[in-house]
């Protein structure tokens, strides 16, 4: 019996080359098979606009195609929102978090919000709770999604790597999604980029986490243009300083698994070279 490989490939949001039918999710999706890249993210980054039955839809096509589905919810959520702000952010990730298990995804990444000039310790105080009665509610109702809020490339942004870990160690049913492109633009003078460097990341993440943890990460990659203030905007693999051999890995050596989800301006094209790139490392 063949080993299920350790990672699958994919990109957030659909597939450039798509063709025009049958469109939407469900083309992206079958397209997505076809392509060999077994996982997607469902780009809902700006609302959470799909009915029941589309969901339906996505959910029965992903399943018939093997394909592994997650969600980006809405750019607009913040943990550190201010008290009226707070109850809309929320809604965004809650609705990203019912309708995604609807449509078959387990997994729901969001941004985390912004520090708003205060410390890290100080919003976490408020985000932390704000988090865990999100999950409480999703569980009440029987909604089995984890939620993943993402590192963050600027550093004025909630969603450095240890942000995100305190998180996910305090509060049940999160865990985070490693945007390792956003990690190499966060300080914004090019470090995070070495073996080392991420064989350091991902052995902080397992002492967190646990031994388990490595298992189901959820990443992000692409190239990244930064500056001094941290990420300016993704570029393609080849157009970046962004060294993915190191990376990968590392991945392989500290025995990660689970799913890389490319977010390049040529999304599919980078995911299958991110493919290639592994197995060729890995043998397979």
């Amino acid at each position: 019996m063949t080993e299920a490989p350790r990672f699958v490939f994919g990109t957030v949001g659909s597939p450039h080359s798509m063709p025009p039918k049958p469109g939407g999710s469900v083309g992206a999706v079958q397209h997505m098979a076809q392509l060999g890249l077994m996982a997607l993210e469902l780009g809902w980054v700006q609302a959470v606009r799909v009915t029941e039955a589309t969901c339906e839809q996505i959910r029965q096509t992903a399943a018939a195609s093997g394909v592994a589905l997650s969600v980006h919810a809405p750019y607009y959520i913040n943990l550190n929102a201010g008290r009226s702000e707070w109850p809309k952010a929320r809604r965004r990730l809650m609705d990203a978090a019912h309708y995604g298990n609807l449509a078959g995804a387990t997994d729901i990444v969001f941004h985390p919000g912004s520090y708003f000039g205060e410390s890290a310790d100080v919003v976490l105080e408020k985000a932390l709770p704000r988090l865990r009665a999100c999950v409480d509610e999703l569980r009440r109702t029987g909604n089995p999604v984890r939620l993943r809020p993402e590192t963050m490339g600027k550093a004025a942004m909630l969603g450095s790597l240890d942000d995100v870990l305190a998180l996910s160690r305090q509060v049940e049913g999160v865990e985070p999604c490693l945007d390792f492109a956003h990690l190499h633009a966060r300080a914004g003078d090019g470090s995070m980029n070495t073996y080392e460097d991420w064989v350091t990341t991902l052995a902080r993440y397992r002492q967190v986490l646990g031994p388990d943890s490595l298992r189901r990460l959820h990443i992000h990659l692409s190239g990244i243009e930064y500056g001094p203030k941290g990420e300016r905007k993704h570029l393609r693999l080849v157009e970046s300083d962004l060294d993915l051999g190191p990376l990968l890995r590392a991945l392989g050596d500290l025995g990660g698994a689970g799913r890389v989800l490319c977010e390049s301006p040529v999304m599919e094209d980078d995911a299958l070279l991110m493919k290639a790139t592994w197995e060729h490392l890995t043998g397979g």
